[in-house]
């Protein structure tokens, strides 16, 4: 599962990477049961909007998806991405085995030593806990409305 943001953005690009199965928006890293998106957007349950990515391993790398994860959005921003602010907007990895967590921890550090940035990179990474599919009115959203992706707007 990863957070970058808004959920719109990052579920149609990472639909549009070859390899991946499916991907659906939900929220993850919180503390309140059965989150719902009036509960999230308020920025009081911890938890992050997030993408469950499914991937075909045997076509894309998991250390692939982490590469276009860190592409798609500022890794160094704190609780926000864009017009969006708050810590549901946090940039995460919710890594789903051990494996992926030491992938995503190495992956990280990669970047922080690779110069790209100026600032510290900000994502947290832990181990994935329940993922709370958002309503169904979020599934897609962009592609329903046939927009490529969320731009700057403060609708959401």
């Amino acid at each position: 599962m990863f957070g970058a943001g808004c959920f719109w953005g990052i579920e149609v690009a990472f639909r549009r990477i070859e390899g991946v199965i499916d991907a659906q928006v939900g929220y993850s890293g919180g503390h309140v049961d059965n989150p719902t998106y009036e509960l999230v957007r308020t920025g009081t349950t911890g938890h992050a909007e997030v993408v469950q990515v499914e991937f075909d391993p045997g076509r894309i790398t998991f250390d692939a998806l982490l590469e276009h994860f860190w592409a798609m959005h500022d890794p160094t921003q704190v609780n926000r991405q864009g017009p969006d602010v708050g810590t549901q907007y946090r940039s995460a990895i919710f890594a789903t085995t051990p494996e992926q967590l030491a992938q995503a921890h190495r992956s990280k550090a990669a970047l922080e030593v690779s110069g790209k940035f100026r600032r510290p990179i900000a994502t947290q990474i832990e181990r994935a806990g329940t993922f709370h599919r958002a309503e169904e009115y979020h599934q897609r959203y962009l592609e329903k409305r046939g927009l490529g992706s969320c731009g700057i707007s403060n609708a959401h």
